[in-house]
């Protein structure tokens, strides 16, 4: 995450005491030992997601409040999803489930929160979210991991330039 975009997430006072009680919980925090996508840890990447879920779902004049918090929490499943363990089935149609059970260890959680944090990985999985807020997150989701993966490339010049000539090739194969 940019330093400007972590400047302008942590200044947003409102935003702030919405997610308070869940960002100092120590659960959470343990989060941070998680890697999501590339150098981002699931801490920042649901943090980044909960603070546009918020910004869009007040701006529609939704619950942005259940928003940021399901957002908050729809990767709280605490393991390295890269290493092979006695997890059934795969990860990408699994987490939701196994984050929603510690996000309901932890904190009372209204429906739209609890959809939201089983439901974020739509299309992937069959089942829709119920909740306009869900639909956001799951794009929200996939925009964030987009911008990761940028961030990533960004810092990485032999990946940046052999995406740069694989794109060239693809899309003048397709052309």
């Amino acid at each position: 995450m940019t330093k400007d975009l972590k400047e302008k997430i942590d200044s947003n006072i409102e935003f702030q005491n919405i997610i308070k009680d869940l960002i100092t919980n120590e659960t959470v925090l343990k989060m941070k030992n998680y890697r999501q996508h590339y150098e981002t840890d699931c801490f920042e990447h649901c943090y980044r997601a909960s603070y546009y879920c918020y910004k869009i779902c007040k701006k529609l004049k939704l619950d942005y409040k259940s928003a940021a918090r399901g957002a908050m929490l729809h990767d709280l499943f605490l393991y390295d999803w890269r290493e092979k363990s006695d997890r059934k089935g795969l990860h990408a149609f699994t987490h939701g489930r196994y984050a929603l059970e510690n996000a309901t260890q932890l904190f009372e959680l209204n429906e739209i929160e609890k959809n939201m944090i089983l439901r974020h990985m739509w299309p992937v999985t069959p089942i829709p979210p119920k909740h306009i807020e869900g639909v956001i997150l799951t794009f929200v989701d996939k925009h964030c991991a987009m911008a990761e993966f940028k961030e990533h490339l960004a810092q990485n010049k032999i990946l940046k330039y052999a995406y740069i000539v694989f794109a060239a090739i693809f899309f003048k194969k397709i052309g």
